[in-house]
C-alpha cells in the first residue's frame, strides 16, 4: 500500500474511519464489544460491517479483538508476575483459566504458565507479525504531531542493562531488568524509566542490534549477576517530542523529528544516541494511552 499521504481522498477517509475503530478497540479491549458498537464508531451499517472490516483489514473484527487482548495478556504474563493467570484470564474476557489457556495457546504457541515461565519470543513474534503489520499500516494515518520543544535535560544517573542481539529477544532482557529493579526497590513509580536507542532494528543486522534499558537512581549500583551497570545520561539540550500511543507507531514520531523538524529547525544533533523516557506503560495502560517522551540530543 502506498503511503497514506498519497492515497486518494475517499480511500484516506475510509482508512481513517477504520483507524478510529482500531483505536476504540484498543481503549476498551477488556470489556465486551458488540458489532453494533464498532459499526457506530466507523459510521458504517452494521449489516455490512463484518465484511467491510475483513475486506479492508484482511482479518475479522473478532480475531482482531482477540489479538489485542492476547497481546496485552502476553505482556502481563511475561512482565507482571504479581498478577495471577486467573486475574489475567478474567481481564482478557474469559470466565476462567481453562478457556483462556486454550485460546492463548492458539495465539502464542505456549500455555499461559509455560509462557510466564519461559516465553518463546521468536515464536510469539512470528505468530503476532500479521497483527502488528496490520496495525502499522492501518493506524498510520496523516496526523499533526505534538509540538517539538527544545529543553535542557539534566545529567541523570541510571542503572542500565544493555541488550545486544536480535530485537526479537528484547523481551528476555526486559524480564531480567524488571527482576533486578524489583530486587533493588526501583519501581517505575519511584524511578524514571529510560531507553537508549543505538540502532534502528529495521536497518541493523540482528546480531549487531543494541538497546539500553535504564532506571534513574541515586544509589551506587553494586556488581550483580544480571549485568546491570551504572552510567550517566549526560546533560544537554534536546528536542523533546511526546508520543502518545503504541510503540507500533513510535518509529513514525521518530522519523518526524529527523525528516520534518530537524531540517527546518536550524539545529544540529549532538554526538549521543536518541533516547526515550517511558511515562505511561503498556500493559498497565492500553496501547493507545501509552506515553513516551522522545529526546533527540542537540548541540
Amino acid at each position: 500500500m502506498r503511503e497514506c499521504e498519497q492515497l486518494p481522498a475517499p480511500v484516506d477517509s475510509y482508512q481513517r474511519r477504520f483507524a478510529q475503530v482500531l483505536a476504540f478497540i484498543e481503549s476498551r479491549s477488556e470489556r465486551a464489544l458488540s458489532i453494533d458498537e464498532l459499526s457506530d464508531v466507523a459510521a458504517f451499517s452494521r449489516h455490512h460491517f463484518h465484511r467491510q472490516f475483513s475486506g479492508f483489514l484482511g482479518m475479522s473484527a473478532y480475531r482482531y479483538v482477540q489479538f489485542v487482548r492476547m497481546r496485552r495478556a502476553s505482556w502481563r504474563l511475561a512482565f507482571r508476575p504479581g498478577l495471577s493467570v486467573c486475574e489475567i484470564a478474567l481481564s482478557t474476557g474469559y470466565e476462567g483459566p481453562e478457556a483462556f489457556a486454550r485460546a492463548f495457546r492458539q495465539f502464542a504457541g505456549q500455555s499461559p504458565s509455560a509462557f510466564r515461565e519461559s516465553p518463546d519470543w521468536r515464536e510469539w513474534h512470528a505468530r503476532f507479525r500479521p497483527f502488528v503489520a496490520l496495525r502499522q499500516t492501518n493506524m498510520n494515518l496523516p496526523h499533526s504531531p505534538a509540538t517539538v520543544r527544545v529543553v535542557s535535560f539534566p545529567a541523570t544517573r541510571v542503572a542500565s542493562l544493555e541488550h545486544r542481539g536480535s530485537p526479537l529477544r528484547l523481551g528476555e532482557s526486559i524480564r531480567s531488568f524488571i527482576e533486578w529493579r524489583k530486587a533493588n526497590k526501583l519501581p517505575p513509580s519511584a524511578s524514571a524509566t529510560f531507553n537508549i536507542i543505538y540502532d534502528d532494528p529495521d536497518e541493523t543486522p540482528p546480531e549487531e542490534f543494541r538497546f539500553r534499558l535504564c532506571a534513574a537512581t541515586n544509589n551506587v549500583v553494586a556488581a550483580n549477576d544480571a549485568g546491570v551497570t551504572e552510567m550517566i545520561i549526560p546533560a544537554g539540550r534536546c528536542a523533546l517530542l511526546r508520543h502518545v500511543g503504541s510503540d507500533d507507531q513510535l518509529g513514525r514520531s521518530i522519523r518526524h523529528l529527523y525528516s520534518s523538524w530537524l531540517p527546518t529547525s536550524g539545529e544540529e544533533p549532538r554526538d549521543y544516541p536518541l533516547y526515550l523516557r517511558r511515562v505511561a506503560f503498556f500493559p498497565d495502560v492500553p496501547d493507545s494511552e501509552a506515553i513516551t517522551d522522545i529526546y533527540l540530543p542537540l548541540r
